[in-house]
């Protein structure tokens, strides 16, 4: 029996026209990530799992996808981790290698194994799909794509400066207006954590807040108390919940939430030379907003993180994100190296101009025309003559069976090419085309460079 065609969840086929519509957010990000002067990379679609493993936090590396082993590597399996019900020993034995979860981590391990070779300050970007074992929903995939840009070996703040402006670059360019570039800094949590006496609990803390408008304050105050911290420490936390104003007023009321912490003020001080700056060079369309309840659950970033809103009346999650890691790259060998990086959404940025309606009109162009196919000898003249238009820049094709010519015209209707070339015995003869006009139904006979012209038109 055959089986019923299908693809697995969280994953999608694209038809010509998406994959059009994808390739112009592609290029859009790519001409920016290149004039902004970021150089390109790749790293294999698998890593070793030592690479992947313990970098996201507990709830990231339960989303890893894990590749087992095969072969001789299989008898490696951990018996005795399956017999005490310890399943995560027992999946590790399985598997050597692990699908990537995000780029930053494996570019951290490029540095780390390319240092010599490379020259920093390193500006890289890389443009390739990840893979989450996430639960599927809207914007949210199990194999999507990323579009990173990195800046490692400096600890400036102007680069944080500069992916602010690279964000609103792609944006406009992508006539996406409105959206909003959310801000915070991570050692201002881990100021406020202090203050709550969480420090301890800092991954849980962020980790949780950082569901705050998916889930809510009250669930969010539910999963902290889960987490061990504590209800006196919770309820100092309700000033940050309804904090509200401009950017220079949130820092003011920070301030007195954090008190002396010698951290937090740091980062306040580095938000503030941020919001400055930006305020006196401009953005195009974008808007560059504090959010202090802004955590990103990834346990690297160390300093100011991102989160890019679609424009409101939208309903979707975060369409970028990134921020400052300080040691990412301590993992692998080598120390003092700070970084900054963003991220672009490519597949949710898709469904938002989708559903704005903002992709350019004609995207995706069919040929230009199409030759009729009346037996052997008109279609070897008129594949020759598809060869001259071509070389000159006309998409044209054969249709490639002698079928009756109703149903070579219905092919080009349904496939909105514009001319049909319909070659007989007289033109043939003539060494001339009829030349059919799709929309207006006009029929000319012409000559070959009297078809080149009417095609370029």
């Amino acid at each position: 029996m055959a089986s019923k065609p299908r693809i697995s969840k969280g994953t999608r086929d694209f038809n010509s026209q998406q994959i059009a519509n994808r390739e112009y957010i592609f290029r859009t990000i790519k001409s920016n990530f290149k004039s902004f002067g970021f150089e390109p990379i790749e790293t294999p679609s698998f890593e070793l799992s030592e690479t992947l493993l313990g970098k996201y936090g507990a709830e990231g590396d339960r989303l890893i996808f894990k590749l087992l082993n095969s072969g001789e590597k299989v008898k490696k399996a951990d018996l005795n981790a399956l017999k005490e019900n310890n399943l995560t020993r027992f999946s590790n034995s399985l598997s050597e290698k692990a699908l990537r979860y995000d780029l930053t981590v494996p570019f951290a391990r490029y540095v780390s194994q390319y240092q010599n070779d490379i020259t920093f300050p390193f500006k890289r970007y890389q443009i390739q799909p990840v893979w989450r074992a996430d639960r599927p929903q809207k914007g949210r995939f199990q194999e999507f794509y990323q579009c990173d840009a990195d800046a490692v070996g400096s600890n400036s703040l102007w680069q944080e400066v500069e992916f602010i402006q690279l964000y609103d670059a792609v944006f406009s360019d992508l006539k996406l207006d409105g959206v909003t570039i959310k801000i915070n800094n991570r050692k201002i949590l881990a100021a406020i954590a202090e203050t709550i006496g969480a420090q301890e609990q800092l991954i849980d803390f962020t980790v949780a807040l950082d569901k705050l408008d998916k889930i809510g304050p009250e669930r969010v105050k539910e999963e902290m108390l889960k987490n061990g911290i504590s209800s006196v420490g919770i309820q100092r936390l309700e000033p940050l919940f309804s904090l509200r104003g401009g950017f220079k007023a949130q820092l003011t009321a920070l301030k007195s939430i954090i008190g002396t912490s010698e951290i937090g003020r740091n980062g306040i001080s580095e938000l503030d030379f941020i919001s400055n700056t930006i305020e006196k060079l401009g953005l195009k369309s974008a808007s560059l907003q504090l959010d202090v309840t802004l955590a990103r659950g990834l346990n690297y970033y160390t300093g100011a993180i991102f989160e890019v809103a679609a424009p409101q009346g939208v309903a979707m999650g975060s369409i970028g994100g990134g921020g400052r890691y300080d040691d990412l790259t301590g993992i692998f060998g080598l120390k003092g190296i700070s970084g900054v990086g963003i991220s672009f959404g490519l597949d949710r940025i898709a469904l938002v101009l989708d559903e704005l309606d903002l992709f350019p009109k004609n995207i995706n162009p069919p040929s230009k025309v199409l030759f009729t196919n009346f037996g052997s000898d008109e279609s070897l003249f008129s594949y020759q003559t598809i060869q001259k238009l071509r070389t000159c820049g006309v998409s044209a094709e054969l249709y490639p069976d002698a079928a009756k010519l109703k149903k070579q015209i219905t092919y080009a209707n349904k496939r909105n090419i514009p001319y049909v070339v319909l070659v007989g015995d007289q033109e043939l003869s003539n060494q001339n085309f009829t030349l059919k006009n799709m929309a207006s139904g006009a029929q000319d006979t012409l000559n070959f460079q009297d078809l080149l012209n009417r095609l370029r038109d």
